[in-house]
């Protein structure tokens, strides 16, 4: 009988004692998400293909339907471009007094020797850079606590250096280094004058020191504004023509050489870098422009 005509229960009997030809296997679906993986693992593979086969000078368009193009360029090997700029750094912050252990001058030469407080050299090189009374220095010698450094004429002519003797002080500063504070301001170790103390007075808790020093230099020194003094950061109080005071609490005085200092000594300046070139650039455009 065919199967279509036999009846149910016949059918039912037959499926359970006839061997039934097995069924082909399920169609597999490909869902969108494989469909794009699929898509970028062949796209990726053919552009590492290409990559492996083209050459340093770049893809070149397969096909005029082209719309990108990729192109890898050979890197220029990088030079190192030297900057201009202090070669060393200091903050103002005077770090202590060193004392004068001999001064010895020769002409237009003289090698100064200090000794320092214990523990202060630490570290420190040949070549290394030290401020003394703000005048950057570079160390020649050392043994233990003891530092070396050669001033030649401009030093000396610039600086208060040149009067040190046997037992004098200096105030000193190590170069700073990257993640120091900056408490004071940005000083270069490059004097620019000398000055003289005219003047001082003395409080219960303070010390009015008046200072008289060429008249050209007066207008980068501003009421409020920064100068070293010996490599000390110090606010200016009042400014005249020619002359400016600073107000030093017991600490400074303490710390640095200002405790030896009376009318008549001479300290170094160093006038604040930002104020001379604002200073110099407003005088430049004025006279530019006739004004």
């Amino acid at each position: 009988l065919d199967p279509g005509t036999q009846p149910s229960c016949i059918r039912d009997t037959l499926s359970h004692v006839a061997p039934q030809a097995p069924r082909p296997p399920a169609p597999i679906f490909l869902g969108p998400h494989f469909v794009c993986v699929a898509f970028v693992v062949v796209v990726v593979m053919s552009l590492c293909a290409a990559i492996a086969v083209v050459p340093a000078g770049g893809f070149k368009r397969a096909c005029r339907g082209t719309v990108l193009e990729r192109r890898v360029v050979a890197a220029k090997p990088c030079r190192r471009r030297s900057v201009a700029g202090p070669t060393a750094l200091f903050t103002g912050l005077v770090q202590g007094t060193a004392d004068v252990v001999s001064f010895d001058s020769v002409g237009d030469f003289a090698r100064l020797k200090l000794t320092f407080p214990p523990g202060t050299l630490s570290g420190i090189l040949i070549g290394a850079s030290v401020s003394c009374n703000g005048t950057c220095l570079t160390v020649v010698e050392t043994a233990g606590d003891t530092a070396s450094f050669d001033l030649i004429v401009e030093t000396l002519r610039a600086t208060n250096l040149g009067e040190l003797l046997p037992g004098s002080k200096v105030n000193f500063e190590r170069s700073a280094r990257v993640g120091d504070e900056i408490g004071g301001h940005t000083v270069s170790g490059h004097v620019h004058v000398q000055a003289k103390i005219v003047e001082q007075v003395d409080t219960e808790n303070n010390r009015m020191v008046m200072f008289e020093l060429d008249s050209k230099w007066s207008k980068y020194i501003l009421p409020k504004g920064f100068v070293a003094v010996d490599g000390c950061s110090l606010t200016v109080g009042e400014t005249s023509a020619g002359r400016f005071n600073v107000w030093l609490i017991p600490e400074t005085i303490r710390q640095t050489v200002f405790d030896g200092k009376n009318v008549g000594s001479t300290v170094n300046i160093e006038i604040e870098s930002q104020t001379q070139a604002i200073v110099d650039t407003i005088e430049r455009v004025l006279a530019e422009k006739g004004l």
